[in-house]
This record gives structure tokens, C-alpha cells and sequence, in this order.
């Protein structure tokens, strides 16, 4: 393959890298837009909650341009040139992501913790009714276990009666006499009472099974109005049963659990700061990885090459590289050079803005990648356009490229 077949092999593929990279560049806009627009949702979201709406979307609003805008200047400043401007953007950019971040938290949170704290919601419902059901029943037991305690003595005393046992009838035969006939009373009493305590407690175990099954369907669904109407129905039985209950013992009645409305009972989940106490790291994660890309696009926008370089960009370009002539292959296999003057130039006093702003056009074109303060190599896409000015340089003359023919290609690049 000859030579010329070679440098066209080598324009095509640096054109189409660079085409690739333009092509990137300007998908990273519309990203970086569609990134804020979800970062400002979150973040309103979560605002929206603690001030009025209008509000809400102005400071969201605010809070995302500051972000994009800072973004872009922390790449053009440097620390030294301007640090009281750099402090300053940092910090502007440190406040907005923290705002931005915090509120959007709230939505995340909302996300990958809904279920859990619905599941919470239910089983603390299920445990505050469980235990007062639990103390009903236990109520009932204990007074059904007294009523068969007062039986079983009086059954003692009238069997003591009829076998003449009983203290007091000393001297009396054994047989149904009068003191048998009291305590025979007393016991069929306590037997009455037993049967009228059953009964008057088959509403409240009807009322019970009605509440454990209504608690049941509804802890499936918290948003079913005809299952919380069903459970409220039979626990407001459970509640007047039981009230009764203690009040025909003489004992204090058993305090109910309050119950929310439907409406709160279902309504979704509300952010809160009390969530930053429960924390979630994978809602954290997910706020702040949103805002982090956005951050990295817009920083990136400033710092990477457009595209292609102009015939014009491109001549620029060599022949303000051909005014230098200490290059060295380094360890990364680029060609390397340096920008600063050599001995023999500083003392000619030999200008270099020229060749200087040439250096600095590429690397802000991504062509030349600085290495120290004192030195640059070639990216990969710039080995191709040297390449094609090479054979027409060696068909015209040897040696460095005039300062005059540098002016020139200076003047039709920005003078037309």
C-alpha cells in the first residue's frame, strides 16, 4: 500500500473519531437537560411538601441552573488564576447539590420504601387490635373462671351440707335438711349466673371472629373502603360488648386503640424529616446519583473537544507545531514536546505567543494532552492531521515553518 493510500486510510479513521465524539457531545445537551428536568421533579416533589407550590418550583428551578451553570464554570476556572471566584462557585455548587439531593431523597425514599412502610403500618394496626382483642378475651376468661371458682364452692359446702360435714352441724344427721336447702340454693344460683355470663358473651365472641377476619382482608388491602367499613362495623361491636361486659362486673372497661380515618389510614406515604432518621443509603444513592451525572455531563461539556478541525484549524495547527523541535517518544508511545523557550530562543528573544496559542487551541480542542507544566504529547486524533501536511511540507521546503507563514494561516482562520 503506498504512502498517500496510508495518510487517507488514517484522515478517515480521525474523522470519523471525531465525528463520533461531535456526535456524543451533542447528545450529552439534550442529556444533561433531560437529567435536570428529572433532578428538579425529584427535588420539587420534595419541596412542594414543606412551602407553598409556586415557591417550590422557582427555588426548584434555581437550584438546577445553579448546578449546570457551576458545573461549566468549575471547568474553565482554575483555583490559582481567581480563588476567591473559584470558592465561590464551589461553594454555590456544594449548596444547590445539597438542596437538590435532600429534597429528592424524599421521592426515592418514598420509592424503594413504600412497601416496607405500608407493611408496617399494617402489622402495627394488626398488633394494637390483636392486644386489645387479646385483653377482651381475656377479660371474659377471667370472669367466667371466677363464676366457676364461686360454683365450685358452693358445690363444696352443699356436699359438706348433705354428708352433715359442714361446720356448724354438729349433732345433725346427714340428708337434704335446711342447711343443704341454702347452700343447694346458693350453688343453683351461681350456675344461673354462669349460663346468663355465656350467654351475654356469645355477641362478643360473634363480634371478635367478625373483627380478627374483617383485620384480616383489610391488612391485605388498607385502601379497600368496604373492608375497613366491615372491620370498623365489628370492632365498634366488639368495643360496646366489651364496655358492658366491664361494667356488669364492676371492673374498669379495657381502652380501645385509636383507629385512623380510611382516609388516613390509606393515604400514601408523606415525606417527613423523621426519614433521614430511618435512613435509607439506597434512596441517598439513587438522589445523589442523578444530580452526579448531571454534574459530570455539564463539566464535561466544557471540557471536551467539539469535533473536527476546519482546513484552516488544521494548517493552523501544524505549522504552529512545526515552531517547536524538542519532541521525544514517551512511555506511553505519544510523541511528547516542549512548550517552553530553549536557551538559544530566550536568548534571541525569540517570540512564541504564536506557537503558544497554537498549543493552547489544541488542547482546548482535546488534540493535545498537557503532561506537566512544561510539557504536552499528542492525542491519538492529531497524529492523522500531521500526517496529511507532512509530504506537502517536504514538496516545498526543509526545516521550521516560518513565523510568516504561521501569521498567515493565523489571519485566514479568524480574518477569513
Amino acid at each position: 500500500m503506498s504512502h498517500p493510500s496510508v495518510w487517507r486510510v488514517g484522515g478517515w479513521l480521525n474523522l470519523i473519531q471525531t465525528t463520533f465524539v461531535g456526535i456524543l457531545r451533542v447528545l450529552s445537551v439534550p442529556i444533561v437537560l433531560l437529567l435536570s428536568v428529572a433532578s428538579g421533579y425529584t427535588t420539587y416533589y420534595g419541596l412542594s411538601f414543606f412551602i407553598t407550590p409556586w415557591i417550590a418550583l422557582t427555588v426548584t428551578v434555581a437550584v438546577q441552573a445553579i448546578i449546570v451553570i457551576s458545573s461549566l464554570e468549575l471547568a474553565s476556572i482554575h483555583f490559582r488564576a481567581n480563588r476567591l471566584r473559584f470558592l465561590s462557585v464551589v461553594t454555590s455548587l456544594t449548596v444547590a447539590l445539597t438542596v437538590s439531593v435532600s429534597f429528592s431523597y424524599f421521592k426515592f425514599y418514598e420509592f424503594s420504601e413504600r412497601d416496607t412502610i405500608l407493611i408496617k403500618r399494617q402489622n402495627a394496626l394488626s398488633n394494637e387490635i390483636s392486644t386489645y382483642l387479646t385483653e377482651v378475651v381475656n377479660l371474659k376468661s377471667q370472669l367466667a373462671k371466677e363464676q366457676r371458682e364461686r360454683i365450685g364452692s358452693a358445690a363444696r359446702d352443699t356436699q359438706q351440707a348433705f354428708l352433715s360435714a359442714h361446720p356448724g352441724m354438729k349433732g345433725q344427721g346427714p340428708g337434704k335438711g335446711r342447711i343443704w336447702s341454702y347452700f343447694n340454693d346458693i350453688q343453683q344460683t351461681e350456675e344461673i349466673k354462669l349460663k346468663a355470663l355465656e350467654q351475654k358473651t356469645q355477641n362478643l365472641d360473634h363480634a371478635i371472629f367478625a373483627s380478627r377476619k374483617a383485620l384480616t382482608q383489610l391488612a391485605q388491602n388498607l385502601r379497600d373502603q368496604p373492608s375497613y367499613d366491615q372491620f370498623m362495623s365489628a370492632f365498634e361491636q366488639v368495643v360496646v360488648e366489651s364496655d358492658r361486659l366491664a361494667s356488669d362486673s364492676g371492673r374498669p372497661p379495657i381502652n380501645a386503640p385509636h383507629i385512623s380515618s380510611f382516609q388516613g389510614l390509606s393515604k400514601d406515604i408523606t415525606p417527613t424529616f423523621e426519614m433521614w432518621m430511618d435512613i435509607s443509603w439506597f434512596a441517598l444513592a439513587c438522589a445523589a446519583m442523578v444530580d452526579f451525572f448531571t454534574l459530570v455531563l455539564s463539566y464535561r461539556l466544557e471540557m471536551t473537544a467539539p469535533g473536527p478541525l476546519s482546513e484552516e484549524e488544521k494548517n493552523l495547527a501544524y505549522l504552529g507545531l512545526r515552531q517547536f523541535n524538542q519532541f521525544t517518544i514517551n512511555q506511553n508511545d505519544e510523541l511528547e514536546f516542549s512548550i517552553e523557550r530553549t536557551e538559544l530562543e530566550r536568548a534571541r528573544r525569540v517570540p512564541d505567543w504564536q506557537r503558544m496559542f497554537a498549543v493552547a487551541f489544541l488542547l482546548n480542542r482535546g488534540y493535545l494532552r498537557k503532561m506537566s507544566r512544561q510539557r504536552v504529547e499528542f492525542a491519538p486524533n492529531l497524529y492523522p492531521i500531521i500526517a496529511e501536511r507532512i509530504p506537502e511540507e517536504t514538496r516545498t521546503h526543509q526545516g521550521p515553518a516560518p513565523d510568516d507563514a504561521l501569521t498567515e494561516a493565523m489571519r485566514r482562520k479568524f480574518h477569513g
